[in-house]
């Protein structure tokens, strides 16, 4: 994945840009506690499924940025940490089409943050609901393979 995301950023200067309808970049936000036993995880409201935090780049080629942007607005977060700035998973997928968007592909940055989980979470209207999961409990709400392999990479951090 990492090869075509590559590839994709090569061939497409607008790639940040949400208006590319064939995809673009996103940012996400894999957020977990200080002692790595939690990570929260959104409902999202128009994919009705568990899942990390994060949106589109809107133009934005700063990546980490967009990811901590995102789980901020997302989640009411104000100390969100970066656990390292390098890229923590790629994956691409297909978002299926809705209303006047065509079907197209998510090329998604994700970045492993810390924080507090005693911090107050505000849930936005983008989720039916948002929850700090325990790591081993996470294949109970999904079975994405995207998020249960970063729970097996979160024994790395």
């Amino acid at each position: 994945m990492r090869t075509r995301l590559a590839e994709f950023v090569t061939d497409h200067e607008d790639c940040f840009d949400r208006a590319l309808t064939v995809g673009h970049v996103t940012g996400s936000a894999w957020i977990v506690d200080r002692e790595r036993t939690h990570v929260l995880l959104t409902h999202h409201r128009k994919l009705d499924k568990w899942l990390q935090l994060g949106g589109h780049a809107d133009g934005d080629a700063d990546v980490l940025r967009v990811a901590m942007r995102e789980a901020c607005e997302e989640s009411g977060l104000q100390t969100l940490s970066p656990v390292s700035e390098s890229i923590f998973d790629v994956d691409i997928h297909a978002i299926p089409a809705r209303n006047s968007e065509p079907e197209h592909f998510h090329y998604d940055v994700r970045y492993a943050l810390e924080a507090d989980r005693t911090e107050g979470i505000v849930l936005s209207d983008e989720s039916h609901e948002l929850r700090w999961v325990p790591v081993e409990e996470v294949r109970m709400l999904t079975e994405e393979e995207s998020v249960l392999r970063m729970v097996r990479k979160t024994r790395l951090l």
